[in-house]
């Protein structure tokens, strides 16, 4: 017997938003940025002159709607679905 599978858009969204952020700040490492402070100034100002181009990542990060962003963020971080 076939059993259903189901799956959640929003949960398939947020692993793609949190592989995106963790490429992101791989790629500001690499660079010798401080990940952290870049982010934080990404997400703070909404400028993308924080983030490097190195391996597409202004591009990348720019992909992402920053109220999402920090939405994944802080579910994370509270651990919350």
């Amino acid at each position: 017997m076939d059993k259903t599978v189901l799956f959640d858009v929003e949960e398939i969204k947020n692993a793609s938003i949190k592989e995106t952020l963790k490429e992101v700040y791989e790629s500001l490492k690499e660079r010798g940025y401080n990940p952290i402070n870049q982010l934080t100034g990404y997400l703070i100002t909404g400028d993308p002159g924080y983030i490097s181009n190195y391996q597409n990542a202004r591009t990348k990060i720019s992909s992402i709607d920053r109220s999402e962003l920090v939405a994944v963020i802080v579910k994370d971080y509270l651990k919350i679905k």
